[in-house]
């Protein structure tokens, strides 16, 4: 769910028992790990879209900076913090407005982590066990012929599940959309919030999978999905020119100018559509039919991206110039979340008999 990224949750028409919730709104909401600074791919999948759907008037947006799920798999700290700045800065800059929106890091929202042990205690190794990076991990252990199936694999990526199922069940939720490689993450908070329902108290709604298949992805310089890990990525606030430079790295084939060209023959057609109207991308198709260069057809990508990220960029900087304006806007988003968080967890911890003697 976290670990590309940037992982858009949307949780629709939440049953929520707090009554400051509007009912007739659907909640977004979305986790962001802290492990690397933002790129065109991230900014295109997963930021573009999230910020438009928040603006919505039918709709509750939450995101967060998940930099609990980020010390999983990155132990730099540096980086953590670097990456919490950076995310941060990034939404603002794309159009996120922290009025309309609730923006938090995890790590300020306690209740997220005391509810995390109440339902680490009353979930399945079992089910941990079938976790799919768990597997994953395990398994590359066994072809690497390690006696001990476990070597190396630490808490953190084992019941990371767990917290997840936190994220998601702090504010009760009916339908999570989500991609086809996340349809486990729900299931197990559902097993979790019915175990918990059964065990103690009808608390949580079980939450029902309802798979998005609109999620855009875009291709990166190879023609893979862009990703840090391909080393294919365009950065998100380089200037001009290194735009540029990054996009000039594109895969093309060796057709000449005045040659006829298609759109699959390189990923360069796809980037571009993402910051064209459909208008503007048959018209680039056309153009490439006829013979455009691909020297001056990556002139052309570089400008739509520019101009679509110019204004962003210059935001951008004044925040990361001013992290103390952040962090302020953090604070209030944190103190937003935590308001509805501690009546839900009041009840959590009613349910499993800790409360106040009388």
């Amino acid at each position: 769910m976290y670990n590309s990224g940037f992982v858009p949750i949307i949780i629709s028409d939440g049953l929520v028992n707090q009554e400051s919730i509007n009912m007739t709104k659907k909640r977004v909401l979305t986790g962001v790990t802290t492990t690397g600074i933002p790129h065109l791919g991230n900014y295109v999948g997963a930021i573009r879209p999230a910020i438009a759907a928040s603006h919505a008037p039918d709709t509750e947006s939450f995101l967060f900076l998940a930099d609990y799920h980020g010390i999983i798999k990155c132990h730099d700290p540096e980086m953590i913090h670097e990456s919490t700045q950076a995310v941060a800065a990034t939404w603002l800059a794309c159009g996120l407005d922290p009025e309309k929106t609730t923006f938090y890091r995890q790590s300020d929202i306690p209740e997220i982590m005391e509810l995390n042990w109440i339902l680490t205690c009353i979930t399945a190794k079992g089910l941990m066990n079938r976790a799919h990076a768990y597997k994953a991990a395990v398994q590359e252990n066994l072809d690497k012929g390690q006696e001990d199936q476990d070597h190396q694999i630490e808490m953190g990526l084992y019941s990371y599940p767990i917290l997840m199922t936190a994220d998601i069940l702090m504010f009760n939720a009916q339908e999570v959309p989500v991609g086809r490689d996340q349809i486990q993450h729900v299931e197990m908070a559902r097993d979790i919030a019915g175990r918990f329902n059964h065990r103690f108290k009808e608390v949580f709604t079980l939450p029902e999978v309802k798979i998005d298949e609109n999620v855009e992805l875009l291709v990166g310089l190879d023609g893979r999905k862009m990703s840090k890990s391909y080393g294919n990525t365009i950065p998100l606030w380089e200037n001009d020119k290194k735009t540029q430079k990054s996009v000039n790295k594109i895969i093309t084939n060796l057709k000449e100018p005045g040659e006829p060209k298609q759109p699959d023959e390189s990923p360069l057609f796809e980037i571009y559509k993402a910051f064209a109207t459909p208008a503007e991308t048959a018209e680039f198709t056309q153009m490439l039919a006829e013979g455009l260069a691909w020297g001056e057809a990556k002139k052309m990508l570089a400008a739509k991206i520019n101009a679509e990220l110019a204004e962003p960029r210059e935001r951008y900087s004044a925040l990361t110039d001013n992290p103390a304006q952040i962090e302020d806007i953090l604070q209030a988003g944190a103190q937003k979340a935590r308001k509805q968080a501690r009546v839900l967890l009041d009840q959590v911890r009613d349910a499993v008999g800790i409360r106040a003697l009388k």
